[in-house]
């Protein structure tokens, strides 16, 4: 157990200007932007802030009606609030590990709990998982992310990244899965031995299976977000 002096503590724990950019990790579950703009964040994931910063939730039909529908049946787990000034500001999500992304292009696809803040410089709708929904009740959400800028997402505990090839599909946990990259489309099926091995019951298990060119995201810890219609 660590003792510290109060000074040893301030010292210790203050914050530390690493000059790594607009986003920065000043530990690894604290995210740090120094904010002289606009950015998007999780809504609930600001923990303090210094300078001039005006929260914003996002508008209703901000984005258009199509949009909003989808808001309606996603849940809180994607819901934003803009972030606007000149400061610093800091984020953090129950404790879950902070990975900074740089897109330069590409389209990933976040489970809408897992995305923490992105620049205003990338594109962002909601994708609905219609396939499964007589399958599963809730989490048939996720965010989909295109462009070039910073974006910061969540785990917990360390990320794997497991890469799929046409030879080498990949199958997961939907409660584990954080990401994937835009070249894939999940599938989604039912296994009843599956669940039976993970000592879950009764019941059908589902599983997430990507195959073609791409990779996807695990973290070693099952959220609730699917959850199967038994």
């Amino acid at each position: 157990m660590a003792r510290y002096t109060l000074q040893e503590f301030v010292e210790t724990t203050g914050q530390k200007d690493r000059g790594e950019g607009m986003f920065e990790l000043e530990n690894d579950r604290l995210l740090e932007i120094n904010l002289n703009g606009r950015v998007w964040t999780k809504m609930g994931s600001m923990v303090a802030y210094r300078g001039q910063i005006k929260f914003t939730r996002e508008g209703l039909l901000e984005h258009g009606l199509g949009r909003m529908l989808k808001r309606a049946v996603s849940g809180e787990g994607t819901r934003l609030t803009k972030a606007e000034g000149a400061g610093q500001l800091y984020l953090a999500d129950q404790g879950k590990k902070v990975s900074i992304l740089n897109m330069e292009g590409e389209t990933l696809f976040v489970n809408g709990n897992d995305v923490l803040a992105f620049q205003e410089s990338i594109q962002w709708d909601i994708k609905l998982m219609r396939k499964v929904a007589g399958m599963m009740a809730g989490g048939l959400f996720n965010v989909k992310l295109t462009g070039t800028g910073l974006l910061a997402i969540t785990t917990h505990y360390d990320p794997l990244t497991l890469r799929v090839a046409p030879q080498t599909p990949v199958s997961t946990d939907p409660n584990a899965t954080v990401a994937w990259s835009g070249s894939l489309q999940p599938e989604f099926k039912t296994d009843v031995s599956f669940k039976t091995f993970l000592g879950r019951g009764s019941g059908e298990s589902i599983q997430m299976h990507f195959r073609g060119e791409g990779f996807v995201v695990v973290q070693p810890m099952e959220e609730v977000y699917f959850q199967s219609g038994e």
